[in-house]
């Protein structure tokens, strides 16, 4: 019997992999993973991002380019720590406009506003 790989766990890509995937009408679903709350003019808290199919079907999650961690069993998601670094993140794919969950299990679907592909200049 024959395994498809894509929808295999751990389910995970890179940025490389994940900028095909919205090549491929993928969508970006923002998570948030704990409470954010705001210091001065920043908001914090912890964010990661997963690539889902329009009917949620597949969802594979955004990993870090390069393992930091010595136990190769240890899966580290892309945390992002900031709504800044979000943000900044997710308008580099071309995302207007940009919702940020701010309670824990929040999420929020992205999807690229010129039907789902990336141009060449990004």
């Amino acid at each position: 019997m024959r395994t498809d790989l894509n929808k295999e766990a751990p389910n995970v890509v890179t940025e490389t992999q994940f900028r095909v995937l919205l090549q491929q009408g993928y969508q970006a679903e923002v998570v948030c993973k704990t409470p954010a709350f705001r210091k001065n003019a920043v908001w914090y808290g912890e964010w990661f991002i997963r690539a889902v199919t329009e009917d949620r079907s597949v969802e594979k999650l955004l990993v870090p380019g390069r393992r930091w961690n010595k136990q190769e069993e240890e899966i580290q998601l892309r945390l992002f720590k900031t709504a800044n670094g979000l943000i900044s993140f997710l308008e580099g794919f071309g995302f207007d406009p940009i919702h940020i969950p701010l309670r824990k299990g929040g999420r929020a679907l992205h999807v690229l506003p010129n039907g789902n592909t990336l141009s060449d200049d990004d």
